[in-house]
């Protein structure tokens, strides 16, 4: 099993609710998102994905959420808050469509909403 792993950033803001104390308020987060994708076996280029393509493919879905406010997000509503549980599940199930092969699956994102605080999606 072959796992590879990208970073990105964005920032958004966001409002959670039923949570108490001072999250209920409006703020925002620097994010840094840390996504892996795993498979079984290399292609005869000796890769998994090329790093610019699953670059491009994770870009593509921040481009979704960076300066945003979270909670307008379609994802985002009812039940779904802007958590960073929520946001690394959406990141991940956007990117399994993205990827669309079976050859390759994401295994598990991260959402690091500061440098003391993360919540990870695993598939």
């Amino acid at each position: 099993m072959f796992e590879l792993k990208v970073e990105m950033h964005f920032a958004a803001a966001h409002q959670l609710k039923m949570v108490a104390k001072k999250c209920e308020n409006l703020h925002g987060h620097n994010w840094k998102i840390e996504v892996c994708v795993a498979g079984e076996k290399v292609g005869d280029n000796g890769v998994l994905i090329d790093f610019g393509i699953l670059k491009e493919h994770i870009s593509e879905i921040i481009k979704k959420l960076d300066h945003r406010f979270l909670n307008e997000l379609s994802f985002f509503h009812d039940e779904n808050q802007p958590s960073s549980e929520n946001i690394a599940k959406f990141i991940a199930t956007e990117l399994e469509a993205s990827l669309n092969n079976p050859s390759i699956r994401v295994s598990r994102v991260t959402a690091w909403e500061s440098d003391f605080a993360c919540a990870t999606y695993i598939i």
